[in-house]
């Protein structure tokens, strides 16, 4: 991950804009009114999906995070970066040749999983001794083939070796399958006094096998779940690698994106199989820690497709309990790896950070999610949607099975719940909880008041002024920022044109024989993205040096590494094929495509709303005429490039 996806994972646009700018909801996005001119009636909005702003009024501008900072501050990039980069707790270090030698080790390692799934997968449904473990996904779990097809579900045979072995032979070396975690190393001494012997093995035997990927796909490792009872421990993860760690994933998120951003919800369970089970049933916005405390990185990539985030815990006693593991109480009860934790006040600060929305659902009839579901898919919507703020879950767990008529409950109740009250940075949630945790145990408020101890507060972060950008303490590494359609296309077309400049001149002309207008830096939204367009288009303005040391030498630092990324993206393709240049104007008229439809849908939003405000009192709403106006010549463009692209399809 490039220093510019580090930066772009840690900051949320919405968040940054609405430092500036009042935002409300709009539909999927956000709006307000423009920071950049005068404006009356909103006509500037964010966009959570693509990490993007726009402006419909007199700017009719649009970018980034890195944009809006340029704008609003009238700096340059290199000083938007070093802005961004402090606020979002980045070090900017230089790019070595060894970062990029890294990363195509790190593809060759992906490579290496993608080819063990396959592996596994082929051991659970063609072999022998993959048949228990196929009867009991189906038979005792409720699986259907389809599922576990689409999962990728698989089976490691019994016996210490047949990984290893079968991945040397095809030119893996006993290395990689380490650094994958796909293999166990053990020091042991032969015989007294004599070296050392280091011994291989495969790690995960008789198990069956759950592919892990990151929100974009890509495999980083593998849990396992015993299929023996006997076996220990049930579940297994792969071990901490350079590609998998288990504070930054979310199992189920590729799958899960698009489900979540449409139900602007995100159901967290505890299991790998309460995932799969859950999605079968037809409720897809759901995902699972690797089996360890939830982390504010978690969150965070979660808080990218929604803010409202329900915690589901499974009935049994440590489930129950698992949220008020922040608590001095369970938290030594808690404190085994294989059990998910919760922390309640954690959770609050996250919550308050985050500027989220976290509730908590509980499983009714020691019934796990996967019960829930076979049993009553309706009974699982019910529950999710009757999910409780953290502060009141905590309050009836508490009081599950207990006299609150005994002085002595109702006070130990009070001194654990009171706390997390004041973790609240909002006065007016504190003086809401306050008021119903005095109801819940029937008592007058101003005894929780006067004999609490309050805790400290959690404050939000201030805006930072441009002139003092205070020192972050550096954070860890976050999860690759999760990667639009738009975005892939943009980089594979930036990719061809940095493998072969010339293309662009042949490009521009194939667009407008077309009726279209040349390749310019605003089809792209991403301001890095932008930046390295321009530098291609001046690397064949010049004369002074060939396109390539032109681009080369005039690169900046910063986006170097990108460059680079975006070259090995395609660093396979023929630089002579002559499809590249269809690949390219195809790969125009979709981006230009998914901006109008998305701009549509932004201006039909604003003209809806403008309809039911209404500027003038004979209701001939003038800015309503204007989205309109503005919506049909997008829809005429939107028409112009599907007959380009069917008349060049026509051509071929």
């Amino acid at each position: 991950m490039t220093q510019l996806d580090e930066i772009k994972s840690r900051l949320d646009i919405v968040d940054l804009v609405g430092e500036t700018v009042k935002l409300r909801r709009a539909g999927k996005n956000y709006s307000g009114l423009c920071p950049f001119h005068n404006e009356k009636t909103p006509s500037f909005i964010v966009s959570p999906d693509r990490q993007t702003w726009h402006c419909f009024g007199q700017c009719s501008e649009g970018g980034d995070v890195f944009k809006f900072v340029m704008k609003k501050e009238g700096w340059d990039f290199k000083e938007a970066l070093r802005y961004l980069a402090a606020k979002a707790g980045v070090t900017l270090e230089a790019y070595t040749p060894q970062q990029q030698e890294e990363k195509d080790a790190h593809e060759r390692l992906r490579g290496l999983l993608e080819e063990t799934a396959a592996f596994y997968r082929h051991q659970l449904l063609q072999t022998e001794a993959g048949k228990p473990a196929l009867t009991y996904l189906l038979e005792k779990r409720k699986l259907t083939p389809q599922t576990i097809e689409t999962f990728g579900l698989g089976y490691a045979p019994q016996g210490w070796d047949n990984a290893l072995k079968h991945f040397t032979a095809k030119g893996f070396t006993e290395q990689e399958m380490i650094d994958t975690g796909l293999v166990s190393v053990r020091e042991e001494k032969r015989d007294t006094g004599t070296p050392e012997h280091r011994k291989t093995f495969d790690r995960f035997r008789q198990r069956i096998m759950i592919p892990i990927r990151d929100e974009q796909g890509r495999m980083t490792g593998f849990g396992a779940r015993i299929l023996n009872p006997d076996d220990f421990p049930k579940f297994m993860n792969s071990p901490e690698t350079p590609l998998f760690s288990k504070s930054r994933i979310l199992y189920g998120l590729d799958r899960a994106r698009k489900a979540i951003r449409l139900a602007d919800q995100a159901v967290i369970v505890e299991g790998y199989l309460d995932v799969i089970a859950v999605h079968q049933a037809g409720f897809e916005n759901v995902v699972s820690p690797m089996g360890t405390a939830l982390t504010e990185e978690q969150l965070r990539l979660l808080k990218r497709f929604s803010r409202r985030i329900v915690l589901a815990l499974d009935p049994d006693a440590a489930g129950q309990k698992a949220v008020l593991s922040g608590l001095e109480a369970a938290r030594q009860s808690l404190d085994r790896e294989t059990e998910l934790r919760f922390d309640a006040r954690g959770l609050l600060r996250h919550e308050a950070r985050l500027q989220a929305d976290l509730r908590v659902a509980t499983m009714p009839d020691a019934l796990d999610p996967d019960e829930i579901v076979q049993r009553d898919p309706a009974q699982w919507k019910s529950l999710i949607e009757k999910a409780q703020p953290i502060v009141v879950h905590v309050m009836e767990t508490l009081a599950a099975g207990r006299d609150l008529e005994d002085a002595k409950v109702k006070s130990e109740i009070a001194a654990q719940v009171s706390p997390l009250i004041e973790d609240l940075p909002n006065p007016v949630e504190r003086e809401t909880y306050r008021q119903r945790l005095a109801r819940f145990l029937k008592v007058d408020e101003r005894a929780l008041s006067g004999g609490q101890v309050p805790g400290p507060r959690t404050r939000r972060p201030r805006p930072r002024v441009r002139e003092n950008i205070p020192a972050q303490e550096v954070a860890p590494p976050a999860a690759a920022p999760p990667v639009t359609a738009s975005q892939k296309i943009e980089a594979h077309i930036l990719g061809l044109l940095l493998l072969r400049p010339g293309l662009l001149f042949r490009l521009d002309r194939a667009l407008q024989e077309a009726a279209l207008a040349r390749m310019a830096a605003e089809d792209f939204g991403y301001t890095d993205h932008q930046m390295i367009f321009r530098l291609v288009r001046q690397s064949l303005d010049q004369d002074a040096a060939d396109a390539d040391r032109y681009l080369a030498g005039a690169m900046p630092e910063a986006l170097a590494p990108l460059a680079a990324s975006l070259l090995a993206g395609v660093g396979k393709l023929d630089p002579v094929d002559d499809r590249l240049l269809e690949d390219l104007f195809r790969g125009v008229v979709k981006i230009r495509r998914a901006m109008l439809a998305e701009s549509i849908n932004q201006l039909r939003f604003l003209q809806e709303e403008a309809q039911q405000t209404g500027d003038l009192p004979s209701g001939d709403d003038m800015r309503a005429a204007s989205y309109r106006a503005m919506v049909q010549q997008h829809s005429a463009f939107l028409l112009l490039l599907d007959q380009a692209q069917m008349k060049k399809n026509g051509r071929r």
